[in-house]
């Protein structure tokens, strides 16, 4: 059966979603193996994809986090409990629910969290500087309506 459109514009886009990755922590990991302020070890991309979950929410529990990023709890449970004792996060009793266990970024680790997203950021500006203001605006309408789509999606499936 021979591939319509749709189907080569979706394995396409794929395709450079995984380069665009793949870009990104590259330089990321070349950034940190070049500066060796990083008291806490390498990270893993799932480590890191976790924190950046984590310091987007500011607090959460492992049930939630392991919702966030579409993997089973005690996965999640595993990869907070590497990263409780490297420093980076910490796991704490709710000051709102005694019952709940909330995780959230260690107050040492959040400057270096925030200076690694800024630098996945930086990685951004300059690809969006070299396709040029008329292509990065095109890039940003059809990732806005993407977005519009994912978020509808997510409603419709009570998420």
């Amino acid at each position: 059966m021979p591939e319509t459109n749709v189907t080569q514009q979706a394995r396409y886009i794929f395709k450079i979603g995984k380069m665009l990755r793949h870009h990104v922590f590259s330089t990321l990991a070349r950034v940190e193996g070049e500066s060796r302020e990083c008291e806490h070890g390498d990270l893993s991309l799932a480590q890191l994809n976790l924190l950046l979950a984590v310091r987007g929410k500011g607090e959460v529990t492992l049930s939630e986090l392991a919702e966030i990023l579409a993997v089973s709890p005690p996965s999640v449970s595993v990869m907070v409990e590497r990263l409780v004792e490297k420093g980076l996060l910490v796991r704490e009793r709710s000051t709102s629910d005694r019952r709940k266990v909330v995780i959230h970024v260690s107050p040492d680790a959040d400057h270096h969290i925030a200076e690694m997203e800024e630098q996945m950021i930086a990685t951004f500006v300059e690809l969006v500087e070299e396709v040029g203001p008329e292509t990065a605006g095109k890039w940003f309408e059809v990732l806005e309506r993407v977005e519009q789509v994912l978020k509808k999606r997510q409603s419709e499936q009570g998420m």
